[in-house]
């Protein structure tokens, strides 16, 4: 008799072919492996799914109740969705918010692919200058924001004193975050500040991937540096530009931490933003129902706005 046709049979028990007794082993080790592996990712899953997940599904529900975080929980229907329609904080911080992302977004993108490319270069100190680039991402919020409103304080600051010593009007000196007119323009230009030298690593490592042979190949047919930038260096940077775009969009319509140790979305509503609109209803007015209506609203247009982006990358991949 062959052997796929063996038995094995213990007294009292019936025979199981052998062919049967290798296909439960495989399985059970399959099994064993997938708990293994189950076990290892376990903490991490309990702790996005109490602290993140739960907490998401919690809001969306929320967003169609009254609460104050003290009474009970009752229906609302879209009451809270018509009252965003006559509020006019939520409809100033919707357009400010589109207005930072609109501004930072690009101009971030340029600073750091243009300090990618400088410091890509063979210079003096380009260690040091790399590190005191991508230093603002990391350094305490507090700490920085405390130096930005030094420097650009409309009396004694050092821009301001710049400007007077070239000669502008001190009646028509920026108030930079003190203005309602340039408030904005601080807090974006803060956002580039702090933003430009992390994006500027990610450039570095897809610069460092470029194929040198294109820039040979390049030479060779006599181009000059300009025309190796535009042919060479931005095609090869598309999977990395369209990376960093993303994420400057996601992070530029949950601007907050900023806005709030700068403006605290004044003077007025100036540089009032949705995720700061959020914490005013949540937290300060304890209008939990309306705040994750507002939240959600903000849900759905970075939903929206990351769908687009990822469907024209791939119909111009395609």
């Amino acid at each position: 008799m062959s052997l796929s046709n063996s038995v094995i049979a213990t007294d009292g028990a019936p025979a199981i072919p052998s062919r049967k007794v290798a296909v439960l082993s495989k399985r059970q080790r399959r099994i064993r492996s997938a708990l293994v592996a189950y076990s290892f990712i376990a903490p991490n899953f309990l702790g996005f799914a109490v602290f993140t997940l739960g907490p998401i599904l919690f809001a969306f529900v929320l967003a169609f109740m009254h609460w104050d975080g003290s009474n009970a929980i009752t229906f609302a229907g879209l009451d809270n969705f018509w009252r965003l329609f006559d509020d006019k904080a939520f409809i100033a911080a919707f357009w400010n918010t589109v207005i930072y992302t609109v501004a930072s977004v690009p101009a971030t993108l340029v600073c750091a692919l243009g300090l990618a490319v400088l410091l890509n270069q063979k210079i003096a100190g380009r260690d040091f200058f790399r590190t005191a680039m991508f230093f603002p991402y990391v350094a305490s919020l507090v700490a920085v924001a405390v130096v930005w409103n030094m420097i650009f304080n409309p009396e004694m600051g050092p821009v301001n004193m710049i400007l007077y010593t070239l000669g502008l009007d001190p009646k028509n000196m920026p108030g930079w975050a003190a203005d309602r007119h340039w408030a904005m323009v601080t807090v974006i230009l803060f956002g580039i500040w702090k933003n430009m030298g992390y994006y500027m690593v990610i450039y570095l490592a897809g610069l460092q991937g470029i194929n040198a042979e294109l820039y040979e190949a390049a030479d060779l047919d006599g181009a000059n540096s300009w025309q190796k930038f535009i042919h060479v260096t931005v095609p090869q940077l598309g999977p990395t530009t369209f990376f960093v775009t993303v994420m400057l969009t996601i992070q530029s319509f949950k601007v907050f931490d900023q806005i709030y140790m700068i403006t605290q979305g004044g003077p007025g509503t100036s540089t009032l933003v949705l995720v700061y609109h959020i914490y005013n209803e949540a937290f300060i007015s304890w209008d939990l129902g309306y705040s994750s209506m507002v939240a959600l609203v903000l849900f759905f247009l970075v939903l929206a706005v990351t769908v687009f982006q990822f469907r024209r990358q791939r119909e111009d991949g395609e």
